[in-house]
């Protein structure tokens, strides 16, 4: 991209604040685009080095993590350093770091721009320079654009692809196992090479807008793969030359909503197929079996394989260019990324499992690769994890690359309700088509994820009266299980009362009753559920609470767990507030558990029972009481991930 003046524009898809925070021990920033899709030098995702000094990054570990972590398409476009002196000098170190990495990563020097900048980390400033298609001689930029609508840009002109590729692998080797990670490597590099065979097939199937659409879908044989020998043909295929089936061409609609690519993904799936049936002989002639004796004892094992890549693709790159330059390397290179790993512990039997994320903060889909067999909590896998947060610069307390974190695709969008365990539907995040606070110039602080909402008369359960603190407990745990913090089921009432006597709290008496809980009983059982610690706070009469709005605004914005309000013989979930520090005015958004009636969001949110709320309303009403003490519970986010 071209500013005035001819000299080139940097433009940054990522947020600024990603580029300074959190703080890394590395300086320097690797800067990530998609050169065959998005405009020259625009940065797509910023990565953070882990191996090396500050000044001599380890390339060929970071190489060998980068490109198993980034789809194929997206690609190292530049480096940048954050703090320093901010001088020329540094900005050309950052792009040789930059030229070094992605000639460790692809074997070969990039044709595409690349950019080497230094940032002012208390402005936030940029100064760079740049290199046109792989030139060796840089020029000074002229300017930086932070886009408005980043996503915009990246699933407007590209789209995904994704195959799965399930692999049962017969390795021979002596009994004594010598060699046999030489065979071993040996086997996964000639079923690499099998990719392209000429009787291997590639079966595209596009996404759909709803489950009753048929699929769009074509078959690319392996003969040819510059042009399309053969149409699948069916109700939704048409007839077309190769040289005009593209990517969009597969897609129903204009499907590039980011809500779609996080939670239900829209990709082009891939599926391999291989033509076991033609024969390689002269027509006519009779098949032969030949047979080839092993000179000594051998032994066989079943190598499992799951192979499972993304790449990344302009929507209108042709299908057969989109298998042959990204789907093939990409499986071959995760191929070799695999055998690594495996060869080193071949007895083991490592169980390798590619899994597909864009957390939070992040645009473009990361790979991650996980041995499966001892689970989630080992240690090995909680430092893997943990490294992969510090790369992508995410936070180190919160679990956002767990694989129930992970990509889900062919869905149809997000789902509204999710099922309680007697599988009665639960409505989830009820309050994101709300109305503004009607607070003028303050600042909105919320929860931070997703919580279904539990009320009065759910599950079958006549709590009206007396269950509200129940309800709120409830809702307070689902949102530890919906930000995969904890796998328990949230509790019946019955299973809360249990543990209160469990712990001493109440008598075995209290099982099976009606007497109501509060914010000491909620703290004691989340203690001995989930391990979550809480925060108490008391407030002396209702006419208090906007004083601690401050306090609960800090932590929305720090922990963003849902809050439980207890007062006299009420009960509420508060889910965020809306505070002007400058004049004091504040509101306060209530989940109610006393609601009795279905689950209707619309007479939900528009009966109150989701809502803005201020301590004092227009018409001189009171929420809060003001004969009433209130103590507030304030869960704590685990430090986890």
């Amino acid at each position: 991209m071209e500013a005035a003046g001819g000299r080139p524009a940097l433009r940054l898809l990522c947020p600024k604040r990603s580029l300074l925070s959190p703080p890394s021990p590395s300086p320097l920033r690797w800067l990530v685009g998609a050169p065959r899709v998005l405009p020259p030098f625009t940065v797509a995702a910023a990565l953070r080095p882990l191996h090396g000094d500050r000044a001599d990054p380890d390339l060929p570990r970071e190489a060998d993590e980068i490109g198993a972590l980034l789809p194929r398409g997206f690609d190292i476009v530049g480096a940048l350093l954050v703090g320093g002196e901010g001088s020329g000098a540094d900005a050309t170190r950052a792009l040789e770091l930059a030229r070094a990495l992605r000639e460790r990563l692809f074997g070969e020097r990039a044709s595409h721009g690349m950019v080497g900048g230094c940032m002012d980390s208390a402005t936030g400033e940029i100064r760079f320079v740049a290199s046109e298609n792989g030139g060796s001689e840089a020029v000074e930029g002229a300017e930086v654009l932070w886009e408005d609508e980043p996503g915009r840009l990246l699933w407007e002109k590209g789209c995904l692809l994704r195959c799965e590729l399930p692999l049962k692998l017969p390795l021979y080797f002596p009994t004594d196992m010598s060699g046999i990670e030489e065979r071993f490597s040996s086997l996964i590099e000639s079923t690499a090479a099998k990719l392209r065979d000429p009787h291997v097939c590639f079966l595209l199937e596009g996404p759909t807008a709803s489950p009753n659409e048929s699929r769009r879908s074509i078959i690319l044989h392996g003969d040819d793969l510059s042009s399309v020998s053969h149409l699948h043909h069916n109700a939704s295929t048409k007839e077309c030359s190769a040289n005009i089936v593209s990517c969009s061409e597969l897609f129903s609609a204009k499907r590039y909503n980011l809500s779609l690519t996080r939670e239900n993904s829209d990709a082009i799936q891939i599926t391999v197929l291989t033509n076991q049936s033609v024969s390689r002989s002269k027509a006519g002639t009779t098949p032969v079996v030949e047979y080839f004796p092993a000179p000594a004892l051998a032994s066989l094992r079943v190598i499992n394989l799951k192979l499972d890549i993304l790449c990344y693709s302009s929507k209108d790159f042709p299908v057969a260019a989109a298998v042959s330059e990204l789907v093939i390397p990409g499986l071959a290179h995760q191929m070799s990324i695999v055998k690594k790993v495996i060869a080193s512990e071949i007895t083991q039997q490592p169980q390798l499992c590619p899994y597909h994320f864009i957390p939070p903060g992040l645009l473009i889909p990361v790979t991650a690769l996980y041995d499966t067999r001892y689970g989630e909590i080992e240690e090995k896998q909680s430092e893997l994890r943990r490294d992969l947060h510090i790369r992508l610069g995410l936070p180190l307390d919160r679990p956002l690359l767990r694989i129930s974190n992970a990509l889900t695709f062919g869905g149809s969008g997000k789902k509204e309700k999710s099922a309680s365990r007697n599988g009665l539907s639960l409505l989830r995040d009820v309050h994101r088509e709300l109305p503004s606070s009607g607070v003028s110039g303050g600042t909105m602080s919320l929860i931070d994820g997703s919580y279904e909402y539990y009320h009065y008369l759910h599950d079958g359960i006549d709590d009206n009266g007396w269950g509200c603190a129940y309800r709120s407990l409830q809702t307070i745990v689902s949102w530890y299980r919906l930000q995969q913090y904890s796998s328990v089921d949230v509790p019946s009432h019955r299973e809360i009362q249990q543990i209160l006597v469990d712990i001493g709290d109440k008598d075995p008496s209290f099982i099976g009753s009606r007497e109501w809980i509060g914010a000491i009983e909620l703290s004691f059982v989340l203690d001995k559920l989930l391990g979550a610690s809480c925060k108490i706070i008391n407030v002396r009469s209702g006419d208090e609470l906007p004083e601690k709005c401050r306090e609960l605004a800090m932590h929305f914005e720090t922990q963003g767990t849902p809050v439980m309000i207890g007062g006299g013989v009420l009960a509420y979930t508060l889910l965020g507030v809306d505070y002007n520090e400058a004049n004091g005015d504040c509101a306060f958004l209530i989940l109610d558990p006393h609601y009795t009636g279905a689950d209707d969001l619309k007479k939900i949110v528009n009966g109150g029972w989701c809502g803005w709320k201020k301590s004092v309303d227009s018409k001189g009403r009171s929420f809060f009481l003001k004969d009433k003490f209130y103590n507030l519970l304030l869960p704590q986010r685990p430090n986890m991930v």
